[in-house]
């Protein structure tokens, strides 16, 4: 089984904090979380809200929680959102369904684990998410 080494994963935040600079985004915070859940790198950039770090984990807790990327979870929250007030419950407020998520996988399709981004708007968000995890050559699911 591969495994995203904590180099990788600090290599994904850097990349995604670069881009979110080139592209002039709000302060953000991004974390990569394994395949289990648990935090291998958070990062809140200066300014940034002081839940961002939160939220961050918690689009990316979600990825990994429910197999697939947060735009995935945001367009099922929109059709249910019972089934997503449900799962808030459930998960003890851990789960932040909304664009800015993404699992990453290797090139067989491995899950390696999930990169959140918040403090900017959702689909800024996940660019950068996006652009991070292509950056190493690793496939960016976004759902």
């Amino acid at each position: 089984m591969n495994t995203l080494t904590l180099e990788q994963a600090s290599e994904i935040v850097d990349a995604a904090l670069r881009k979110a600079r080139e592209l002039d985004l709000r302060p953000l915070a991004v974390t990569v979380l394994d395949p289990g859940g648990h935090p291998k790198v958070v990062k809140r950039e200066d300014g940034a809200g002081i839940l961002r770090p939160q939220i961050a984990h918690a689009k990316a807790w979600g990825c990994v929680g429910l197999g697939h990327g947060g735009a995935a979870g945001a367009r099922h929250a929109t059709r249910d959102p019972a089934f997503f007030s449900a799962l808030a419950a459930i998960s003890e407020g851990r789960v932040a369904s909304s664009r800015g998520g993404v699992l990453i996988r290797d090139k067989d399709g491995e899950l390696l684990g999930s990169v959140g981004v918040s403090g900017d708007r959702p689909e800024n968000d996940e660019t950068v998410a996006v652009f991070a995890v292509e950056s190493l050559g690793f496939t960016a699911d976004i759902g």
